[in-house]
């Protein structure tokens, strides 16, 4: 007894060294600033006004689109957060990088196993080097054996492994919110170039008309003797301009129509937008400032600053590699011949200790890594 309690007490100090983290401590990056600006500054402002940003990306945006008054708008930007491939992926990405934080924090934790097993057993009377004597007709093997396993975290691989998942996920929060951005902005952009296009075709609509009109009464003076030939080519050439520009506009805004469809998942051949010859767009008033309130804002400026975070945590795992590994192992159970005997008490079985592994040579790969 006296033997098993000074390898607990062996295996409590091993576990109390568990408080060292290898690699360098992670600090934010410090971009250098300028002591001046060369640019006039604006009436008011001057350089001791000037004050470090206060990020700000955890802002909630909400439906920012409304603020066109456009409820066909609202519509297609709802129909976006559904159905746009491009977002889903981004989003099942935020649940995997969640995922690997779940993942590497369980290696904090032991691995208990159990495996029973039931089985026959008989020797070869022909095995080399074996004694014949001991040959029987089998042996019944019936083990119930109970696994404990940890690997005591001496220099903070773990922990690193754990916080780095912590900044990739945030960081991939980040990109989802950019490419959230970026889709809502494309696909109002989208939206208010098919509605230029509409009120652009109806303009070159009045303007062939009127063409055709002028080319028709050029024409008809021409043939009365009051216009000269080359009034009538330059009639036909400005209607012929016209039509071309009223067939390239009908085009492009059937490629803004299918990027529109494509933003909300859906083939070009099942979406159109109805023609509006007569639209209004209200736009909104910007505030003086807005420029350095949205730089703040910047999701990818965050996520950038995440994946630093992350990387210097992987330089903190990559340098435990050098130093040795400890795993304190542990086992339990029963062990028989039959199942009379099995879980009797002469058929115990245990068995524990540390167990330490260091490389010795790899030929320069954790160096490398």
């Amino acid at each position: 007894m006296t033997r098993h309690a000074g390898f607990v007490a062996a295996s409590i100090c091993v576990f109390g060294l568990c408080g060292c983290m290898v690699g360098p401590k992670y600090k934010p990056p410090t971009p250098p600033a300028p002591p001046a600006f060369k640019e006039a500054l604006p009436d008011g402002i001057t350089q001791e006004t000037w004050s470090p940003g206060n990020p700000a990306d955890q802002t909630n945006r909400g439906r920012w689109w409304k603020i066109f008054n456009d409820p066909q708008l609202d519509d297609l930007e709802d129909q976006l957060n559904v159905n746009n491939q491009n977002l889903l992926v981004v989003e099942a990405r935020l649940r995997q990088a969640r995922a690997a934080i779940r993942y590497n924090r369980a290696a904090q934790f032991p691995t208990i196993v159990i495996a029973p097993g039931l089985g026959e057993e008989r020797y070869s009377a022909n095995t080399p080097y074996f004694n014949k004597a001991l040959v029987n007709n089998g042996t019944g093997i019936f083990t119930f054996p109970l696994e404990f396993s940890y690997e005591a975290d001496l220099w903070g691989r773990i922990r690193r492994s754990v916080n780095s998942a912590k900044e990739e996920a945030q960081a991939t929060a980040g990109d989802l919110e950019t490419a959230r951005l970026s889709l809502h902005a494309e696909l109002a952009r989208d939206y208010f170039e098919v509605r230029s296009s509409d009120l652009q075709k109806a303009l070159l609509d009045q303007t062939v008309e009127a063409y055709d009109r002028a080319e028709k009464l050029t024409e008809a003076r021409y043939r009365g003797g009051a216009s000269p030939r080359a009034e009538v080519e330059q009639a036909k050439t400005q209607l012929a301009s016209a039509k071309a520009q009223d067939t390239d506009i009908a085009e492009l805004r059937g490629n803004y129509e299918h990027a529109i469809a494509v933003l909300i998942g859906k083939a070009p051949e099942e979406f159109s937008l109805a023609a509006q010859m007569q639209y209004e767009l209200r736009t909104p008033n910007v505030p003086i400032g807005v420029a350095t309130t949205l730089l703040q804002r910047r999701p990818d400026v965050a996520s950038a600053e995440r994946h630093v975070a992350q990387a210097n945590n992987q330089i903190g795992i990559a340098k435990s590699a050098y130093y040795p590994t400890v795993t304190i192992g542990a086992s339990a159970g029963f062990e028989g011949t039959s199942v009379k005997n099995w879980f009797t008490w002469p058929s115990r079985l245990w068995a524990v200790g540390p167990n330490i592994s260091e490389t010795i040579f790899d030929g320069g790969r954790r160096r490398a890594v």
